[in-house]
């Protein structure tokens, strides 16, 4: 019903900044919260940051706030994550990801996922 696409994943040296994006289809995105989660090596898949539908609100987690931006462009069906000062702990496979429900932001109804982006920070 959904498809996401993610790009722009690579390796950084630590300070330094990437930019993710993410390409939605088969769905009205317009209606759809969208974020970003994560999964380090050994742990399990994290909230980084969510947006709602209309880009109105945002919210990240208390280890990326002041570092990460999430936006989005709805002409262009396309979810972005900027991605500054990055650190060796922000290394993981970066998932995007879409609400099971029109205009509903809650973190638990994140439900479709594309198929992740590597980010390989080094110190």
């Amino acid at each position: 019903q959904v498809q996401l696409v993610e790009s722009g994943g690579g390796l950084v040296q630590a300070g330094g900044s990437l930019r993710l994006s993410c390409v939605a289809s088969g769905r009205t995105f317009s209606r759809t919260a969208m974020g970003w989660f994560r999964q380090a090596p050994g742990k399990e898949r994290e909230f980084v940051a969510r947006i709602t539908y209309n880009g109105a609100l945002t919210d990240y987690a208390d280890s990326v706030k002041g570092r990460f931006t999430i936006s989005r462009d709805n002409a262009k069906n396309t979810v972005f994550l900027r991605m500054n000062s990055l650190k060796p702990e922000d290394t993981a496979v970066y998932y995007c990801a879409a609400h099971e429900s029109d205009f509903i932001y809650s973190v638990p109804g994140f439900k479709y996922w594309g198929q992740g982006t590597q980010v390989t920070v080094s110190s």
